[in-house]
């Protein structure tokens, strides 16, 4: 049978199927899922656990060896097998049908892969597992969906946050799931199970590297020259990567381009901060931002990221620091002399 990886539980709380495959390109949930299994798994006796890898020069007769093989005990056993590639092969192919064909009741195979295209789907071998046992395929969650995702999470860990808080958690992880569980993870450590409010997320997470770059962002919106050039230049001392800086402040750029535009049309400022979804409190530097800059100067910034981006990829001569210390500064209204 196929299942999503949310009707899981519920599946495991009435029966424990011989063969499970899970897979996907979204780690969070096909972890979870495989977690799942084995938790259930044990519960029913399967107290024993073997993996083995496929990689360049598996023996596939050895998936078969396994699931023959008495354990010492006696007891059960759990036969994972990690398949990355999501493709087993030919020969593979064989062995899993004959395994589906005919699982020893002792063993319980799991099979985690990375992503099955449809191709695979309609391979035999993934017929006959579907139908001996379990077939899980894990799509991630689409960004629409992500803010309920995570507030469901944040409940089940006793937690509550405002929407602005979960905005915030959603916007810095960039539909990586589980980088947001282990988010939400560490601000049940800070926090304890209490109402997140927007301030107590943007907090947690500004020590890192990364969210150091958001910070740079909004230093920059609100026209702190010196503070972007401080910032940059710690950015650049601590070994960031110059295309995590380039991606938030095109990111930002491209954001605020759409936003000069309608205001270009007519719509209030407001009106468009609303529609966008700014935060209380980064609308004042964003509306500072859109008053210093114009629609042209913003078009201008995209420009300058696309010649940074060729610079980073050797396409174009130039160091890439330089020019983000360039871009930064002109973000921030102070007059750079372009190289």
């Amino acid at each position: 049978m196929k299942l999503r990886p949310d009707q899981l539980s519920s599946h495991l709380q009435k029966q424990l199927a011989p063969i499970y495959f899970i897979g996907g390109d979204e780690p969070l949930q096909v972890q979870e899922s495989a977690d799942a299994v084995r938790a259930a798994a044990r519960e029913q006796g399967f107290t024993e656990r073997e993996v083995m890898t496929v990689e360049r020069g598996f023996v596939w007769e050895e998936v078969m060896q396994a699931a023959d093989s008495m354990s010492l005990f006696g007891d059960k056993k759990i036969l994972e097998l990690r398949l990355p590639t999501g493709k087993p092969g030919d020969q593979g192919g064989k062995v899993l049908r004959q395994y589906a064909a005919n699982p020893p009741e002792d063993t319980l195979l799991m099979i985690v892969s990375g992503k099955l295209d449809s191709g695979s789907l309609r391979t035999k071998w993934a017929k006959e597992i579907e139908k001996a046992g379990v077939l899980i395929q894990v799509w991630p969650i689409e960004a629409a969906r992500l803010h309920d995702w995570v507030q469901t999470r944040l409940r089940q860990h006793g937690m509550q946050a405002s929407n602005e808080a979960i905005s915030i958690l959603v916007e810095r992880v960039e539909g990586n799931m589980l980088a947001a569980a282990q988010e939400i993870d560490k601000l049940l450590l800070l926090h304890g199970p209490v109402r997140l409010e927007a301030e107590a997320v943007a907090d947690a997470v500004a020590d890192s590297a990364r969210y150091s770059i958001y910070n740079l962002v909004d230093t920059a919106l609100t026209g702190r020259a010196d503070k972007t050039l401080h910032m940059l230049n710690g950015l650049r001392s601590e070994g960031v990567d110059p295309v995590l800086v380039l991606w938030a402040l095109s990111r930002e750029i491209r954001s605020l381009s759409n936003m000069a535009l309608d205001v270009r049309k007519g719509a209030a400022i407001e009106a468009v901060l609303n529609q966008q979804r700014v935060w209380e409190k980064r609308k004042p530097m964003v509306r500072d931002a859109l008053k210093r800059h114009g629609l042209g100067r913003w078009y201008a910034f995209l420009q300058h990221c696309a010649k940074i981006d060729r610079v980073i990829k050797g396409q174009e001569l130039g160091k890439p620091w330089d020019e983000l210390l360039q871009l930064g500064l002109s973000i921030a209204g102070k007059q750079v002399i372009a190289s």
